[in-house]
């Protein structure tokens, strides 16, 4: 015969007790269940619990609202040691969403933001009693349930004046700030309230402290801020056409740094080989790059072998290194698991562009495939480098970037756009795996000149990286090369004192045919008279101020007087001349052309060397040879 069924058995647990299987006729009174549950365990005070499912929604087992009615009647008592130990039930009791909606029926939230309104600081144990007030004031409005638009302005103007006091205990502007943040986040309303009572000046003072946790929370807040922004605001704070203060730069530099700082324990963090949750983010990897889903229904057994040739031709399809336990690609660091997080939001946020860049590789069968997951390691690696990630901020820098600012997740957004890159440089360069540290240095450099025009979105930037092809990169370098100021390497000067003399011997050439084509001179005389102009030139067989005059001495008595008719035929003789006399050619004309033509001949004799790294110094010459008798002579 069946049990009634107002009977049900159920298992009862207590952390450290044996369990309890009872059998509970629901026609009892919960309070007379509760009692002989804790009886059982010589429990104090029955009347504090409840009953909760272990599985499932977290839902309490509460009669007419038993628990929640309770501590609002202990939170409003007259005694504060009870009133504090009320407060701090009710903060671990509010993450339960059934909880929550009962005491928030109750009108509870009205209730703890009186407390908070008051503010009033005589009561003993202030500081304490706030946190927990905080702390379920947030914990009920995170549930949802209620809108965040119903607090008031007085509530918001307390909770900040938490935030801006210089010495507010510790556990109040934590929670301060992540009320704030939440506020900001959840209304537009709020923002501009919170707006006006707050600034991003008195936040960025909370950086300068040794607590992590409140330099996060205030970083949390003011990205907050700067993403709910109006555009225009947004720009006149950081991005305006009025120049930044050198201190509000600096501070915005701490709050780039710190950021990118919170990435460090992802970036020191090894992949455990035998983690499945990990594992489980590759597969999820292959899952949306191939539509494998269908591979979860398939029946283990005669199959596994046949799955795992699978998977790994997909792990390798996919890039990585290690195409059986791809897990291994992740065990170094930097980047460990900060590459692998860097991939799987790339696969979620930005899917065609991944599926576009795993599968237009994979089809590939000319050797000419980039290897997505490699290439994803070293670019967030690089990206880490270039960032510098983990590093403590610089006292005397504030070359923070706008774009950082514009995105919650700046970094991995920055990762998204900068793997397109690698991709296109990739196949601008026609590479094979042999070339895969060459095209990484490439796309460093494309990163590199990029980041100091300082866009002040990512699109912006993005902008910036299409223009610097990699042919537009061969271009600068080559130009760079070419600079006066890139001529300082050894070998370099070298080249350029060897190839000198024959330089200027062509250019005393070129001035000794001038001479000998002649040029037409103003005739000087003693009298006043109508100006006459006379030829002169240089016999073929080379023999022989007013600013562009000049004489030539041929005999103690007789001169030659000569008014050139321009600088460059006064230059082009003068030089002749010295040249005749076996003299330097100083001149303006010469020193002009000796750097043109010694610019464009070692031009040409650096062609074939384009992207390759010159050394400092020459490389050893090996040892001679212990015989010559190596050459073949045909018999």
């Amino acid at each position: 015969m069946p049990p009634p069924s107002d009977i049900v058995k159920v298992a009862v647990e207590w952390p450290g007790a044996n369990a309890q299987l009872l059998e509970i006729d629901q026609k009892r009174p919960l309070a007379s269940i509760i009692k002989e549950v804790c009886d059982g365990w010589s429990l104090p005070n029955p009347e504090y619990y409840t009953l909760r499912y272990a599985d499932g929604p977290q839902l309490y087992i509460t009669e007419q609202s038993r628990a929640a009615r309770q501590l609002m009647e202990r939170i409003q008592s007259h005694s504060m040691e009870a009133r504090l130990d009320a407060m701090k039930e009710l903060a671990k009791l509010s993450a339960d969403v059934t909880f929550a909606t009962e005491f928030i029926n109750m009108e509870g939230i009205t209730v703890l933001t009186r407390l908070v309104e008051s503010g009033t600081k005589l009561l003993s144990h202030y500081s304490e009693m706030l946190a927990f007030t905080l702390t379920a004031f947030l914990e009920l409005m995170d549930h949802g349930i209620v809108s965040w638009d119903m607090v008031s302005i007085t509530f918001i103007k307390q909770i900040a004046g938490y935030v801006s006091q210089p010495m507010v205990d510790v556990s109040i502007l934590q929670r301060s700030l992540a009320i704030l943040e939440s506020m900001v986040l959840n209304s537009q309303t709020l923002y501009q309230k919170i707006a006006e009572e707050i600034t991003v000046g008195q936040l960025i003072s909370h950086l300068q402290v040794s607590n992590q946790e409140i330099q996060t929370y205030a970083i949390a807040l003011i990205n907050a801020l700067f993403l709910k922004a109006p555009e225009d605001k947004r720009q006149h704070v950081i991005r305006g056409n009025r120049p930044i203060k050198t201190e509000m730069a600096h501070q915005l530099y701490v709050l780039q740094v710190l950021t990118f700082n919170l990435l460090e324990e992802r970036m020191m963090t090894k992949m455990d080989p035998n983690d499945q949750a990990q594992r489980d983010i590759i597969f999820e990897l292959r899952r949306i790059a191939f539509d494998a889903e269908s591979d979860s229904n398939t029946v283990p057994g005669s199959g596994t072998e046949k799955r795992k040739a699978m998977y790994t031709k997909d792990y390798k399809m996919l890039g990585f290194t290690n195409h059986i336990n791809p897990a291994m690609d992740f065990t170094q660091t930097p980047p460990g698991m900060l590459a692998l997080d860097n991939m799987l939001y790339l696969a979620k946020f930005h899917q065609d562009t991944y599926i576009r860049i795993v599968l237009e590789n994979s089809s590939r069968e000319d050797k000419h495939e980039c290897p997505f997951g490699r290439s994803a390691i070293e670019l967030t690696r690089m990206l880490c480098e270039i960032l510098q990630v983990g590093e403590l901020p610089n006292e005397g820098r504030n070359d923070y970037h706008p774009m950082f600012f514009t995105h919650d997740r700046a970094f991995e957004e920055l990762f998204a756009i900068c793997i397109q890159l690698l991709n296109k440089t990739w196949k601008e360069m026609r590479a094979t795996a042999e070339d895969f540290n060459k095209v990484m240095q490439v796309v460093r450099e494309q990163i590199t000149r990029a980041l100091p025009s300082k866009p002040n979105s990512l699109d912006q930037f993005k902008s910036k990286l299409r223009s610097l092809s990699y042919s537009e990169i061969l271009r600068l370098r080559q130009s760079e090369r070419m600079s006066q100021d890139d001529f300082q390497s050894p070998p370099i000067v070298e080249l350029r004192e060897k190839i000198q003399p024959e330089i200027l011997e062509l250019i005393k050439q070129q001035r000794l045919n001038r001479l000998c084509e002649g040029s037409s001179f103003r005739k000087i005389g003693n009298r006043r008279r109508q100006e006459r102009f006379w030829y002169c030139r240089l016999a073929l067989n080379h023999k022989e101020v007013l600013e562009l005059a000049f004489s030539i001495l041929y005999d103690p008595d007789e001169t030659l007087n000569f008014i050139a008719p321009n600088k460059y035929e006064y230059c082009i003789w003068i030089d002749g001349l010295n040249a005749l006399l076996g003299k330097d050619m100083s001149s303006e004309l010469t020193k002009s052309d000796l750097d043109t033509l010694l610019s464009m001949e070692m031009k040409l004799r650096l062609l074939d060397l384009e992207n390759i790294q010159i050394p400092e110094a020459p490389p050893p010459i090996p040892k001679e040879p212990s015989s010559y008798d190596f050459v073949y002579h045909y018999g």
